[in-house]
């Protein structure tokens, strides 16, 4: 004699069923803290390729962490790399060590800001200050 089929559960044991989301898409809760770091970042950018045309040819990058560096103690907010051959320059901006040295998302917005016009500037050759004159001032 053949065993019965498993029984398909489709409720927990609380007969509750399954559960939803926290928050509705479109509210800012149910984003990832990585999703909102990532639109500090593109609104920066945004801000700056309206003084700069040019950046638009540039690749944005957020990762979590810089690669290691040995003999280095200090930590890089983010790094930049020039244009090569096939490949595009980047500006690349650090997550985490953005998000330890700050304390709320409008400190974070603003180092945000200040690390991209950074790297931008580095990128161009230009000072921080003709990249974005409000550079420090905030």
């Amino acid at each position: 004699m053949e065993s019965p089929a498993p029984r398909v559960r489709r409720r927990d044991r609380h007969g509750r069923g399954m559960r939803g989301p926290v928050a509705p898409p479109q509210v800012p809760l149910s984003m990832s803290r990585a999703d909102t770091f990532r639109d500090l970042v593109l609104d920066s950018v945004e801000r700056l390729e309206r003084r700069w045309p040019q950046l638009a040819d540039v690749e944005f990058m957020v990762l979590e962490v810089p690669p290691p560096v040995s003999g280095d103690s200090v930590v890089p907010l983010g790094g930049s790399t020039p244009a090569e051959k096939n490949e595009p320059a980047r500006v690349v901006v650090y997550r985490r060590p953005v998000e330890i040295r700050s304390k709320s998302r409008d400190e974070r917005a603003l180092l945000v800001h200040e690390v991209v016009v950074e790297q931008v500037a580095d990128l161009l050759g230009l000072s921080p200050e003709s990249v974005d004159p409000r550079y420090g001032q905030d």
